[in-house]
């Protein structure tokens, strides 16, 4: 027997409710809004002069979901700020499978964007980026499916209203798109819950002899980590229901100073700490280091480098950042320095005390000693190594 699963078992969507409370009333703000409500002003631009065709349930049509991601001026003059940096073609691959029956598969080292590319798109298609799984090593399968309120179930038996719907299962019923965070950190018999629910879109429910049926809209968007495969491996079965979308690293560094600055800056004015222009040469200077380190070379070529234990990811990168402009601010004239950031490089490279600790002391000694203009930045190094 198929169903439609109703409101007596499934919660409506943000979408079709009130708008989130972000704590306005109590004089708060949320610390970081979801996509949808930080960016509302331009998802309504985009959803006002977007004339296009738009496939079932979506809020926008995919060349504005592109838009909105990549960033541009539209023909009113509103200024759309890019949420991704990169190759437009990447982000055009995956709007155009959601558009279709194929889930999609974000696949990238740490630190490339997957989780952020991923609320976006769900944001830019359904309104709603909130359907959300965090994969982890003791992610249930009920996470995936559904579960049960104990209490009704005891008093009253299987039905229902004792069933508590998950993430994917009201993504099914509403037409949306759910996410899946961290793919393959969750066990592999749970991960193979998905399996029927991507091939026969459909969610069977033995205990009640029904069934959830997919309704046109749904979709999924997983991410997964190539570096640190996680706990286990995607099955074959599983892979194949996936269109496969690899982010890479930015490939200049302009492109990565720019991502860095955006991210920065977003997020310092949540925090009320400085503005990034103020501190850009610092942020190349971590950009450099990073990416050097990462490399293995220098960035002139020159040199070779041992690569350190850890990732040295963007992501790593902002979050120095961040953290220096917050020392800046508190304990500090407010402008970035070699200083502030110092320790934030420190802890991001130095992962094994042992090993991590020598590639550092000889990248300092090689290259940053030597490197015209970088004294102050050797010298902040040199005495938080110490």
């Amino acid at each position: 027997m198929s169903v439609t699963v109703g409101p007596t078992s499934v919660t409506p969507s943000r979408s079709d409710s009130a708008p989130a409370n972000t704590g306005d009333e109590q004089g708060t703000q949320a610390l970081r809004p979801h996509a949808e409500d930080a960016f509302a002003a331009e998802l309504a631009a985009l959803a006002a002069q977007d004339d296009r065709p738009r496939p079932v349930r979506w809020k926008l049509s995919p060349w504005a979901v592109a838009t909105y991601l990549l960033g541009g001026t539209l023909p009113d003059g509103t200024v759309i700020t890019p949420k991704y940096v990169g190759p437009r073609r990447i982000v055009e691959v995956a709007v155009t499978t959601l558009a279709t029956d194929r889930a999609l598969l974000l696949l990238g080292v740490p630190g490339t964007a997957k989780t952020w590319v991923s609320e976006h798109l769900a944001a830019a298609v359904s309104g709603d980026s909130t359907l959300l799984v965090q994969g982890t090593a003791g992610t249930p399968e009920e996470a995936i499916r559904y579960g049960w309120n104990y209490a009704r179930l005891l008093a009253h038996g299987p039905s229902r209203d004792a069933l508590v719907p998950s993430p994917v299962m009201r993504a099914m019923a509403e037409g949306m798109t759910a996410r899946v965070e961290e793919l393959t950190r969750i066990p592999a018999d749970v991960q193979d819950t998905l399996i029927t629910i991507l091939s026969e879109k459909t969610l069977p429910i033995p205990e009640l002899g029904q069934e959830v049926q997919a309704v046109r809209g749904f979709n999924l968007i997983a991410t997964a980590n190539d570096r640190d495969r996680g706990v286990n491996d995607l099955s074959s079965a599983l892979r194949r229901r996936f269109n496969t979308v690899v982010l890479p690293l930015p490939e200049t560094p302009e492109a990565e100073v720019d991502i860095v600055s955006r991210r920065v800056d977003q997020i310092g004015r949540s925090l009320d700490l400085p503005s990034v222009p103020d501190g850009v040469d610092e942020i190349r200077r971590v950009v450099t280091v990073f990416r050097e380190l990462r490399d293995g070379v220098t960035s002139d070529g020159r040199t070779k480098l041992k690569s350190p234990s850890g990732t040295l990811s963007t992501a790593e990168a902002i979050s120095v950042v961040t953290n220096g402009l917050a020392l800046a601010a508190h304990f500090g004239d407010g402008v970035l320095r070699a200083g502030d950031v110092a320790a934030g490089i420190l802890g991001a490279v130095v992962r094994d005390p042992a090993a991590d600790r020598v590639i550092w002391q000889e990248y300092l000694e090689t290259v940053v000693r030597e490197r015209d203009g970088w004294k102050d930045f050797y010298r902040a190094c040199r005495e938080v190594s110490a």
